[in-house]
């Protein structure tokens, strides 16, 4: 099986995982028989920076993908990965090593669109999506602020 993870840089297993699938700069491949690591292969997202509906769930295919693992992705691309039988999982973070034993112990399941997906119609406005680092960055610090906020909130519960 072959699982493919958003990466914010080329660094393997180490990688740390993306928050948005189609708006980061690489993947991250990971061929898996059972729960054995088989191979590791990064690969530049040809649409990085610049993308239409459709383009990257379509590159993931052509990589031959089984499961996209990512932060999260817009309900169009839900879509389009269902539609190549390629199983899309949201919800990833920390790095490609923890995301990938996430959802080889069965911790990570299933894709809901991401709020901004939801909130834009799951179709962004042309230049919409941050053109640089330092926007993707800032994206990412808002996402690891929300799950920092899930987090204190469960534990809080947990103590009480």
């Amino acid at each position: 099986m072959r699982i493919a993870i958003s990466a914010d840089d080329k660094n393997g297993l180490d990688s740390v995982v993306s928050p948005h699938f189609g708006r980061c700069p690489h993947y991250i491949l990971v061929d898996v028989e059972g729960r054995e690591i088989k191979n590791v292969q990064a690969v530049d997202n040809p649409y990085y920076g610049d993308h239409a509906p459709g383009q990257v769930p379509a590159f993931i295919n052509s990589q031959g993908v089984h499961v996209m693992l990512t932060g999260g992705m817009g309900g169009r691309a839900v879509a389009f990965f269902e539609q190549y039988g390629i199983e899309p999982v949201t919800g990833a973070t920390g790095t490609v090593r923890h995301a990938l034993e996430q959802y080889l112990n069965g911790a990570l399941r299933g894709a809901a669109p991401c709020r901004e997906s939801v909130a834009h119609g799951q179709i962004p406005a042309p230049g919409e999506y941050e053109k640089d680092e330092a926007g993707r960055l800032r994206e990412e610090a808002e996402m690891l602020r929300r799950q920092l906020d899930e987090i204190t909130a469960r534990l809080e519960k947990l103590a009480h």
